[in-house]
């Protein structure tokens, strides 16, 4: 593999693999060996399934703004904003009426997220 071909733009989509996870929400994810990066773009609005995963997962908001719910608590997020979902905590995300995009980093990778497809790929969603 060539060194240029680990490299990527957050505008582009070439290099990964495309997902729409629910209405109004596609991504892009880019999986490595030890950890995976999903580029998550929310159209106004927008609001996932609430579903959770064994793997950990870190959020950083690149633009816009919205709610995350991640256990049993609402908490507004915007561009600069960053957490972490430990493993198995219900979570999901809802856009504010300009939209959001978020970086999702889980470790380890998703095998779900590995191919082309659609739904959150857990058993609720």
């Amino acid at each position: 593999m060539m060194q240029k071909d680990l490299f990527f733009k957050i505008d582009r989509s070439s290099g990964g693999i495309e997902r729409t996870l629910a209405p109004g929400i596609t991504t892009t994810v880019y999986p490595g060996e030890q950890a995976m990066i999903s580029v998550v773009r929310f159209e106004p609005g927008a609001r996932g399934t609430l579903h959770h995963h064994p793997e950990e997962q870190w959020g950083y908001c690149v633009s816009g703004s919205g709610t995350r719910y991640q256990a049993d608590e609402a908490i507004g997020v915007s561009a600069g904003d960053f957490w972490r979902t430990p493993g198995n905590v219900p979570h999901t995300m809802q856009a504010g009426s300009e939209g959001l995009v978020v970086i999702d980093v889980f470790a380890p990778p998703r095998e779900e997220y590995t191919k082309p497809g659609s739904g959150f790929g857990t058993a609720n969603g």
